[in-house]
């Protein structure tokens, strides 16, 4: 044979099939990715989430009707029952149901049973779109799953900070009423650590009050820190709760002028209280000033607030002089009582 025969190339059955077109440089098919029949899919019950929003699987079925599934889901054979089950990816099946699609495209992955339930609980738990309550159900699950280990070794299985997960396990010791706002959206994760700590009946007429108001998360816990410090409403009266509760929301954010005289009233009658140097009305004062969002002390603020108080003494008729009276003589005791105070 010449070397001309002995140089030819040779070729395999194999190679006819072979994607030679430039885009298929540098990839190569997956073995277990399939198409399958959404009827021989199921969901998992261990599955971490309970909750899908209408609103947010109405737009993912209709981005699915215009363009597909456009990733794979994740599923496993489960032999005894002649079915798959779904590893991760439920939302996009429900989706593409609600589509009208009769299969969708999965990863077939054999995953041990001990690491299965691990690595949804992971993903699950890293979700932000998973409402609070059942990402907290998941690190529980996903700590039993362990061995019951420290916290903090759950923490850096799932990737999150040790702190953050104490803000989610939070969520699991509120009421029944309040995990079900946070699973329907009318309670954020952050408007619910307001909650934490209260007793039942406190909690409730706060929790109703936040979700009817829509109050922000920091004035939320503003009002709870003023909330935790009144006193303990007898039996389980929430109606009573929920009274004394919205007169506690006027004076915390002054709704009107008369309720700002309340503040200006309380704020002075503490600091003259605080002059005395105990620590008890020192601290008193603290919550008062942190529950009013007083903020830190300011040489510029308080030359301007000086300076405003100048402006409306300046303004002030002659007439008028004994409307302002007894702010100015609040006033007046207070700054008396300052001036008298020796220096630390």
């Amino acid at each position: 044979m010449s070397s001309e025969g002995r140089s030819r190339k040779r070729f395999t059955v194999d190679a006819l099939f072979e994607d030679t077109r430039p885009q298929a440089a540098g990839t190569r098919d997956l073995a277990d990715a399939r198409l399958i029949d959404l009827a021989r899919i199921h969901p998992d019950p261990a599955q971490p989430r309970r909750t899908f929003d209408p609103d947010r699987m109405e737009e993912l079925a209709a981005s699915i009707r215009i363009d597909g599934v456009l990733q794979p889901i994740a599923v496993r054979f489960d032999q005894e029952n002649d079915r798959y089950v779904i590893l991760h990816g439920e939302r996009r099946w429900r989706a593409a149901k609600q589509a009208g699609l009769t299969a969708i495209p999965a990863l077939v992955r054999d995953v041990p049973v001990e690491r299965r339930l691990a690595q949804q609980l992971t993903e699950n738990v890293q979700r932000e779109d998973l409402n609070a309550v059942d990402r907290a159900a998941a690190l529980r699950a996903l700590r039993s799953q362990l061995g019951d280990p420290p916290w903090e070794t759950v923490a850096d299985a799932v990737g999150i900070k040790r702190s953050r997960l104490f803000q989610l396990l939070g969520t699991g010791k509120l009421a029944p009423e309040a995990q079900a706002d946070i699973r329907s959206g009318r309670l954020s994760e952050k408007q619910s650590r307001a909650l934490q700590g209260l007793t039942e009946v406190k909690q409730e007429a706060l929790r109703a009050l936040i979700v009817a108001d829509n109050i922000p998360a920091p004035a939320a816990l503003r009002l709870a820190r003023a909330w935790r410090d009144e006193p303990d409403i007898e039996g389980s009266d929430v109606e009573t709760a929920r009274q004394r509760l919205g007169e506690l929301r006027d004076f915390v954010f002054g709704a009107n002028v008369t309720q700002v005289a309340r503040q200006t009233s309380a704020l002075l009658a503490a600091i003259r209280a605080a002059a005395s140097g105990a620590d008890r009305e020192r601290m008193a004062l603290e919550r008062l000033a942190s529950t009013l969002d007083s903020g830190r002390f300011a040489t510029d603020r308080f030359e301007r607030d000086v300076n405003n108080l100048a402006r409306s003494l300046s303004a002030l008729p002659p007439d008028q002089v004994s409307t302002a009276q007894d702010r100015l003589a609040e006033l007046r005791d207070t700054i008396a009582l300052l001036l008298a105070t020796e220096p630390e």
